[in-house]
């Protein structure tokens, strides 16, 4: 009874791209807003300030709740946690 050579990453990971393709997924890379960054969270407000001037109020109670929400979830920008 002999021993399997352990598989490298590289051929684990081939493995898992190889049952997912089977499964009919496909690779893909997304790059998203980082939402940790001052900036990213200085327009979300210019956005909401914009829409309040052009939308009905009903939505808009929506829209603040949900931004303030989002926004206080949000770690500190200097929190790095990549």
């Amino acid at each position: 009874m002999g021993f399997e050579k352990p598989k490298s990453g590289a051929e684990r990971v081939a493995k898992r791209r190889a049952a997912l393709r089977a499964q009919g997924l496909r690779p893909r890379t997304f790059w998203l807003p980082d939402t940790r960054t001052p900036e990213f969270q200085e327009q979300a407000r210019q956005m909401r300030a914009w829409l309040w001037a052009h939308q009905d109020d009903e939505a808009m109670v929506f829209v603040d709740a949900m931004i303030d929400d989002v926004l206080s979830s949000l770690p500190p920008p200097w929190d790095d946690e990549d």
